[in-house]
């Protein structure tokens, strides 16, 4: 009796004892519980992070955007311009002075002041509306070796300050090109993009136009747009001149000119 007394408690006690894998199945399963807010946690934490690195980026980028440069003051027209289209700057020393030179027909040297070609600009009709953007506000300043260009441009309600910073060159065969150093937008360098486009869209007016590459302004707008540097020869009534050399100092631009005769190519 006493044999099978213990028999039927050990029996019992294997009955009511759990197994030894089902023990250790609980016990996984109720770490993975604890371990389920943990990671949650972990992932709402991950999340906060990126939103906080997107939200400081996209910060950054409208920061810089909206930068407006130190060196930027254009100048306000005077309240007397009403649409004034020349400045006298323009027409009566710059204008005049270059065509009773060229019809002399001897060399000679045109100096511009960035001073008063900014008189000059602010006087002409602003704003000017392109492709859906509004510019305003142009200012031209003469630095060593450059020529900066600025002006504002309202994007959609938001006025973006456009920098472009151009440097004029003469290559071994004394064709000119003027390269653009820098596109800036705020503070936000944009140039690769900017030369990109412009090439584009040079070229896509090239094929518009029936004049072709030989027309003045797209000479410029090739050397600009699209690195082509261009034989410096202009015409002046019924006289032709050519520019030799350019020199940009603090405020002041200065070229010079020497006669040239008629281009093969215009005859």
């Amino acid at each position: 009796m006493r044999g099978t007394g213990a028999g039927l408690a050990a029996r019992w006690d294997r009955r009511t004892r759990p197994p030894a894998r089902a023990a250790q199945y609980s016990r996984h399963t109720l770490e993975q519980a604890k371990d389920k807010p943990k990671k949650k946690r972990s992932r709402r934490r991950k999340l906060l992070y990126w939103l906080l690195i997107d939200l400081i980026v996209a910060g950054t980028v409208i920061g810089l955007l909206l930068h407006k440069p130190r060196r930027y003051h254009p100048v306000n027209p005077p309240a007397d311009a009403n649409g004034q289209a020349v400045h006298p700057y323009l027409h009566r020393d710059l204008a005049s002075q270059f065509y009773n030179n060229a019809q002399n027909q001897r060399p000679f040297t045109m100096i511009v002041l960035d001073k008063l070609l900014n008189e000059a600009i602010a006087v002409a009709q602003w704003p000017h509306e392109t492709e859906g953007v509004t510019f305003s506000k142009p200012e031209v300043l003469f630095v060593p070796g450059r020529m900066v260009l600025m002006g504002t441009a309202d994007v959609q309600g938001a006025d973006l300050v456009i920098t472009i910073e151009l440097a004029p060159r003469f290559d071994e065969e004394g064709l000119f090109n003027i390269d653009v150093e820098k596109v800036v937008i705020g503070a936000m360098n944009i140039t690769p993009l900017a030369k990109m486009v412009g090439r584009k869209m040079y070229l896509q007016r090239l094929e518009e136009l029936p004049s072709g590459p030989e027309d003045l302004r797209m000479k410029i707008a090739g050397s600009l747009l699209n690195q082509k540097p261009f034989d410096p020869v202009f015409e002046v009534e019924d006289k032709w001149v050519r520019l030799k050399e350019v020199e940009i100092t603090e405020g002041q631009l200065s070229g010079r000119f020497v006669p040239a005769r008629k281009p093969s190519s215009s005859e």
